[in-house]
């Protein structure tokens, strides 16, 4: 098992967290992190024995100014798509029925694309709704983060989105795929390049079409799943407004026989033919399996991590439950959401869900339903999130951050 946690922590904090949070983490002289167990400490403004009136050089410049560099979330958008298909709909292609999926899972009904939808298309809808509420033009982006596993090309769909959004500067886009974890993951990478690379203004979609890849035969999966994008615009600001204090992430590839969608091979034997043929050469045509889940152990290892998971990240962030306005789960399966809350000790109106009207969207659950919590009045700005992403790998992840 490989694991990942950090705090974001800034020079300055807001007075009302400020007596929160006790930094765990600061720059050293050389830009990179040191922990408070390090007895010496070097300021980025001043070396020992230099002149204190000596002019930084354009390195110790550039560290200062990331050391003081935060970030926050200005804006999002989602996009679905327009076909809905409800439980009674899916109980005429296999055995089950409203009462019988939405007592399991909470689910009633869920998107899926068809017609002229795409899934780049969702996402750039998402990213155009996140861009307007954030008031920041196509040419202003320097990043786009498309966290995916269902993209439109192997070769990756950010690019698509970039280009389709109309950003003329050519800003780097790129994949990132950690299924139902993807956003998260994406969230805190975004973090990372505003913090560490001088990026202002960088667009994290989430967006998944697992519909494609479903076996709609198969009872114990088709009923779970729904297409979605959701997108947020993460951008830089002055340390003491920073707005992501501390995150927790995780994998462990044991669990992917648990969740997955493998390569297979197709049955016709490519071989190649003739004098001089390699065995087993040229490859067999590959695809991907439809999803696979065994929901049982999928359903103990998210009741089990993501509670320590967020408990480790408010640790982080110097912060407990009580300090959080709202809990922000993976849109998975009613029951988990339930479970997750009650350990946590987070009453069920402080809790945000819409899986009854999406399904699992994988990557785009969080973005989605931040985005209808927003726009829909719950969410205002300074509210604290507890967020967690969890899903096939196994990957799951945590963050704690403050909206606007």
């Amino acid at each position: 098992m490989a694991s990942a946690y950090a705090a974001f922590f800034s020079p300055s904090l807001p007075s009302t967290l400020k007596n929160r949070i006790s930094p765990s983490i600061a720059f050293n002289g050389s830009g990179s992190r040191s922990h408070p167990g390090f007895s010496n400490w070097v300021f980025c403004s001043s070396n020992e024995g230099a002149d204190k009136y000596a002019v930084p050089t354009a390195v110790e410049s550039r560290v200062s100014r990331l050391v003081n560099r935060g970030c926050k979330l200005v804006g999002c958008g989602s996009s679905v798509p327009k076909l809905v298909i409800s439980n009674d709909d899916l109980s005429k292609m296999v055995e089950t029925s409203d009462e019988w999926i939405s007592t399991r899972t909470g689910i009633r009904k869920r998107r899926v694309l068809s017609g002229e939808d795409s899934l780049i298309g969702l996402a750039t809808d998402a990213a155009r709704n996140a861009l307007e509420m954030a008031n920041i033009q196509p040419d202003d982006v320097d990043l786009v983060l498309m966290c995916t596993s269902t993209g439109e090309d192997l070769f990756g769909s950010a690019p698509q989105v970039q280009r389709a959004l109309g950003c003329s500067r050519n800003p780097l886009a790129y994949d990132i795929t950690a299924a139902c974890s993807g956003f998260m993951l994406g969230l805190v990478s975004a973090a990372c390049h505003v913090r560490g690379g001088g990026f202002n203004n960088v667009l994290v979609i989430g967006a998944d079409a697992l519909s494609r890849f479903i076996d709609w035969t198969d009872r114990g999966t088709c009923i779970l799943f729904g297409d979605a994008a959701g997108a947020v615009v993460l951008q830089a600001c002055d340390g003491e407004d920073d707005g992501l204090f501390a995150f927790d992430f995780h994998s462990d590839g044991e669990g992917a026989r648990h969740l997955n969608a493998s390569l297979r091979h197709d049955e016709t034997d490519a071989a190649m033919g003739g004098n001089g043929a390699v065995n087993g050469f040229p490859p067999r045509p590959t695809s991907y399996s439809r999803i696979s889940m065994n929901g049982k152990e999928v359903f103990r290892f998210a009741v089990r991590c993501v509670p320590q998971s967020i408990e480790t990240a408010l640790q982080k962030a110097g912060l407990s439950g009580f300090d959080i306005d709202w809990l922000l789960l993976h849109q998975a399966n009613q029951r988990i959401i339930d479970a997750v809350a009650t350990r946590l000790e987070v009453p069920s109106d402080r809790v945000i869900s819409n899986l009854a009207n999406y399904g699992n969207t994988s990557a785009a659950s969080i973005p989605l339903a931040l985005d209808e919590a927003i726009r829909g009045g719950k969410v205002k700005p300074g509210h604290i999130i507890a967020a967690s992403g969890f899903g096939a790998g196994l990957t799951w992840g945590s963050a704690i951050l403050r909206w606007g």
